[in-house]
């Protein structure tokens, strides 16, 4: 048996091109993760890995892009991953991006060190927001918003962001800070992390992430510029208790977290958010027509506490100490509210709720096909998934629990050298929307 270190290279390039792609459109799993490396019982070979990969993609704020991107895995450290990228479009889109996961730092084995940032021009940026009346409280992005009120215009874009995480020396992790998974044909076969029984201190994974994300955007309108900058910092914990941190079938991962943004440097003003998020995986076992049988659920609420509103002369209503649009309480993109735009919903708090049925079947033509073995595909899934879901002016359960936003569809996910990677599609009263993405959702 093999170690893979985590995916096969462009496997991992992928992951990093939709990581940073993601993030420039609205970031939304947690922040912290449990640190792990794969052996798959199918590897052929175990080397340290790099790649120089041309690639092109379609993408609703830049048009057909095609770019370079480059990488290198396993040097020096078994998960350390290095990735750079550069792209260019014929609507005048142009950008790069760069990033290093999971640096362990030296004398210790639980602090990982992340850094990664994007500087870009985009000819059709989209804010489901009032930022052009900077301080109005108006209806753009509200839960019974107009799916056209929005602004959309050519602009910059440029963020990056620096994470410590430590994995505490208890649960599974008490004498090692990095997980390893052993794989046959994509299920786990080594013994679970957790999952059979909730306890931090016997069972699982629990991670404490420190972030700094620093993002600018500025929208070129026909009345000027108009621009903002933020520097929040992020604490939150993790409690990761499932067998299998990539595609869980049992147990269940709470994460919680407050944001803060001092008002350092160029940002707007200062404010905060708080959130959680919580799952749970049951595994309905394996049949003749199935390798594995999940169903997921998946919550997560939050609310802005500093939130303050107040009416001026004209009567409007103005926000102060609220987070930007594409922070906080958002729903609509790839993690969350599937069949709608990234940001779509935007306000102080909200909730949100997911289901998925994840069938793996025991045919899998692709993996069992020789002369594409190359893949290493272990399996094919199918996912169905219903969510929903709402953004409010306030806390108050009679109202966060009334006239949701809902949407469902389907999933078509494979494991590829131990890394998922999916094509989810859903449909809304508001259209429908497919993402390519790396990893579950949840």
């Amino acid at each position: 048996m093999n170690r893979t270190r985590g995916t096969t290279l462009y496997v991992a390039f992928l992951a990093a091109l939709f990581f940073v792609t993601g993030v420039s459109e609205g970031y939304a799993k947690p922040s912290a993760s449990m640190k792990f490396t794969i052996n798959r019982e199918e590897n052929i070979k175990d080397t340290k890995e790099t790649l120089i990969l041309p690639y092109a993609f379609p993408s609703e704020s830049m048009g057909t892009t095609v770019g370079v991107g480059a990488l290198a895995k396993g040097y020096g450290q078994d998960q350390l991953l290095v990735a750079a990228s550069a792209w260019g479009s014929a609507d005048e889109a142009v950008g790069g991006v760069f990033g290093l996961w999971d640096y362990k730092l030296p004398a210790t084995n639980r602090l990982f060190f992340s850094i990664l940032g994007s500087v870009g021009d985009y000819p059709r940026q989209r804010a489901y927001s009032d930022i052009t009346t900077k301080g109005n409280s108006g209806s753009a992005g509200s839960n019974d918003s107009d799916e056209d009120d929005f602004l959309e215009t050519s602009g910059e874009d440029n963020w990056w962001e620096m994470k410590l995480e430590y994995v505490l020396p208890i649960g599974a992790m008490k004498g090692d800070g990095m997980a390893n998974y052993e794989l046959k044909r994509g299920i786990l076969v080594s013994e679970a992390a957790g999952g059979k029984e909730w306890n931090p201190l016997t069972s699982g994974a629990t991670v404490i992430v420190l972030k700094n994300f620093n993002r600018y955007q500025k929208f070129e309108t026909d009345e000027g510029d108009v621009d903002g900058t933020m520097h929040p910092l992020e604490l939150g914990i993790l409690y990761n208790n499932t067998d299998f941190y990539s595609n869980p079938s049992e147990g269940s991962s709470q994460y919680l977290s407050i944001t803060h943004d001092f008002g350092w440097l160029e940002s707007d003003e200062t404010w905060t958010f708080m959130e959680f998020e919580a799952s749970k995986y049951f595994s309905l076992g394996a049949n003749d027509l199935a390798r594995q049988q999940v169903v997921a659920l998946n919550m997560w609420t939050g609310s802005s506490p500093s939130w303050e509103t107040t009416t001026n002369a004209d009567g409007q209503v103005e926000a102060s100490h609220d987070p930007p649009y594409l922070a906080g309480a958002r729903l609509g993109g790839f993690y969350r509210m599937r069949a709608y735009p990234t940001n779509r919903f935007n306000d102080r708090s909200v909730i949100y709720t997911t289901a998925e049925y994840r069938f793996t079947p025991e045919w899998n033509p692709i993996g069992e096909t020789s002369w594409l073995s190359w893949l290493k595909m272990d399996w094919m899934q199918l996912v169905g998934f219903v969510e929903g879901g709402r953004v409010a002016e306030e806390y108050d359960v009679s109202e966060l629990f009334s006239d949701w936003k809902v949407d469902g569809g389907f999933g078509l996910r494979a494991m590829v050298a131990g890394a998922v990677v999916r094509f989810d599609y859903a449909v809304s009263e508001e259209g429908s929307a497919g993402w390519v993405m790396f990893g579950h959702p949840f």
